[in-house]
C-alpha cells in the first residue's frame, strides 16, 4: 500500500463508496505529525466492517502497524500492534494451544478494529464481548498524545474507546488475555427447528453451551415463521477427536481458497433464488440433529472461506442489518421484524439469529444488550431504504438498538448511545449522517 492517496474506498458492503485521502504509516512522529494537522479524521482497519462507520473525510489505514510486540505463553497474553488481524494471530496462537476468548463471524478484522466495535460472536451469553479479555491498549489522542489505557490507567479513555468506533483516537497497539485449547476442533451439535416458537426455546435450553448460533430462513410466513438450524458447540478436548485427528489436535487449515472473480450480474441474487437457496441450506441436513466434529475455520469462519465473496451481491453493494431486542420482548419483537421481511419481498441471503447475555456495564459504548439479536444481509436496491425505516420502528418500538459496525442507512435515535467520546478531531461518516439526520 502507498503511504497517501486518493481513492474510491468502500467497506465490505460496498455500500456507501466515497472518495478520500487516505494515509497509512508505521512511523509514530509521521502519524502523530497527520493527526496534529488534520480534522476529520477516522482510524480504518482491514475494511471488513459493512457499515461506514470507518469512511471521513481524512482516513489512517492502520495496514502498516502490523507487528507482534509479545507473546506470553505461559500466562497466555499476546500484544501486538492494531493492525494485526485476527487471522494472523490464529496462526500464532492455536499452535501453542490458544484461542481468541471472543471472535466475530470473519478472521480477517484487526484487533485495532475488533476493541473499537467491541465485537462479540458466538459465545456472548456466556464470555461477553472482546473488550472482557483486554489488559491495555495505546491511544493516540487528538492533541497527537499517546495515552497508555487500561482499567487501572487513564479509564475514562479506555471504557469510552471500547465500542466507540474510533471517535476518542488511534488505536496503536494492545494487550489482550487468550483462551487454553486442547484442539482445534469443535464438537457441534445441528438442530433443526421448524418455527420461532422452537428455536427460542433451543436456545433457552442451550445456555449452557459456550457458543450457539441459528441460521433462519427469513422468507417464510405463517407456521412456518423462523425456521432455522441451531448450531452450539464447544472446544474439543483431544480424547474426543479421532485417532487420525489426535496425530496433530492443533492442525491448522492450509489450502488455497477459491475466489468470487467478479461482481454477479445485479438480476443473480432476487427473491427466487434466496428462496431457492434456503430451501437448499435448510434441507441439506436430513436429520432433526447431527452431531460432528469440524475444524474451528468451518465453525466461526465458514464465510470466510470463499474469497470476495462480497462480490455475489453486484456492484452496488449490500447492507447488513442488525439489531438487539430486549430478552423479554425478543420473541415478539423478531416475530413482527421477521413478518415485515417476508412481506417485503426483500429476502436475506444470509440472517443470523444469536443470544446476548448482559453486557458489562462498564462497557458503556458496547452494543450487545440482553436479549436476542439479529444480522441480515440485504442487496442494496430502490426498496431497501423503506424497509430499513420498517424495522427500525419496530426495533425502537421494543427499546433495541442497532450495531453502529454494520449501519450505514438506519436514523439517529437507534445510533447515537455512544457517550463521552472525543470527536473534535475524529469524526466518521456515519457521526456526521447522524448530526445532520
Amino acid at each position: 500500500m502507498k503511504p497517501n492517496y486518493k481513492q474510491e474506498v468502500a467497506n465490505w458492503g460496498n455500500f456507501p463508496v466515497v472518495e478520500k485521502e487516505m494515509k497509512s504509516e508505521d512511523s509514530l512522529s509521521k502519524i502523530i505529525n497527520f493527526v496534529k494537522n488534520h480534522n476529520e479524521i477516522i482510524a480504518r482497519g482491514n475494511g471488513r466492517c459493512y457499515g461506514d462507520s470507518a469512511l471521513s473525510e481524512h482516513i489512517f489505514s492502520t495496514k502498516r502497524l502490523n507487528k507482534f510486540i509479545s507473546f506470553d505463553r505461559l500466562n497466555g497474553v499476546i500484544e501486538c500492534e492494531s493492525g494485526v488481524l485476527l487471522s494472523q494471530i490464529l496462526e500464532v496462537i492455536v499452535p501453542q494451544g490458544y484461542f481468541l476468548f471472543v471472535t466475530p463471524g470473519t478472521k480477517f478484522v484487526t484487533v485495532g478494529g475488533a476493541i473499537a466495535s467491541d465485537v462479540h460472536g458466538k459465545n456472548h451469553h456466556a464470555e461477553g464481548c472482546f473488550s472482557e479479555y483486554v489488559l491495555e491498549f495505546s491511544l493516540l489522542n487528538e492533541r497527537g498524545e499517546v495515552l497508555k489505557c487500561s482499567r487501572d490507567e487513564n479509564q475514562e479513555k479506555f471504557w469510552a474507546t471500547i465500542g466507540g468506533m474510533g471517535l476518542t483516537g488511534i488505536i496503536l497497539s494492545a494487550k489482550f488475555k487468550l483462551k487454553n485449547i486442547e484442539t482445534s476442533y469443535i464438537y457441534q451439535e445441528s438442530i433443526k427447528a421448524d418455527n420461532l416458537d422452537e428455536i427460542f426455546r433451543l436456545f433457552e435450553e442451550s445456555e449452557s453451551w459456550t457458543y450457539n448460533v441459528a441460521w433462519i430462513d427469513c422468507l417464510q410466513k405463517d407456521k412456518n415463521l423462523g425456521r432455522s438450524i441451531l448450531m452450539r458447540g464447544e472446544h474439543a478436548f483431544k480424547h474426543q477427536i479421532s485417532q487420525k485427528q489426535q496425530q496433530n489436535p492443533l492442525e491448522l487449515k492450509r489450502g488455497i481458497n477459491p475466489s468470487v472473480p467478479f461482481y454477479f450480474p445485479g438480476f443473480v441474487l432476487n427473491n427466487l433464488t434466496v428462496k431457492l437457496f434456503n430451501l437448499l441450506y435448510f434441507n441439506k441436513q436430513r436429520k432433526k440433529t447431527v452431531k460432528n466434529f469440524v475444524h474451528y475455520e468451518s465453525f466461526f469462519y465458514p464465510l470466510d472461506i470463499v474469497n470476495d465473496w462480497n462480490k455475489i451481491y453486484g456492484k452496488k453493494g449490500f447492507i447488513q442489518y442488525q439489531m438487539v431486542i430486549p430478552k423479554e420482548k425478543g420473541k415478539e419483537g423478531m416475530k413482527k421484524i421477521l413478518e415485515t421481511i417476508a412481506k417485503s419481498g426483500n429476502g436475506s441471503f444470509l440472517a443470523v439469529l444469536k443470544l446476548f447475555g448482559k453486557n458489562n456495564p462498564e462497557a458503556y459504548n458496547s452494543f450487545p444488550q440482553e436479549g436476542y439479536t439479529l444480522a441480515l444481509d440485504f442487496k442494496v436496491n430502490s426498496k431497501l431504504k423503506k424497509l430499513v425505516a420498517q424495522l427500525d420502528s419496530i426495533v425502537e418500538e421494543y427499546g433495541g438498538r442497532i450495531y453502529l459496525t454494520k449501519d450505514s442507512m438506519s436514523k439517529s435515535s437507534l445510533t447515537s448511545y455512544l457517550k463521552n467520546v472525543q470527536n473534535s478531531k475524529f469524526q466518521s461518516l456515519q457521526q456526521k449522517r447522524i448530526q445532520n439526520s
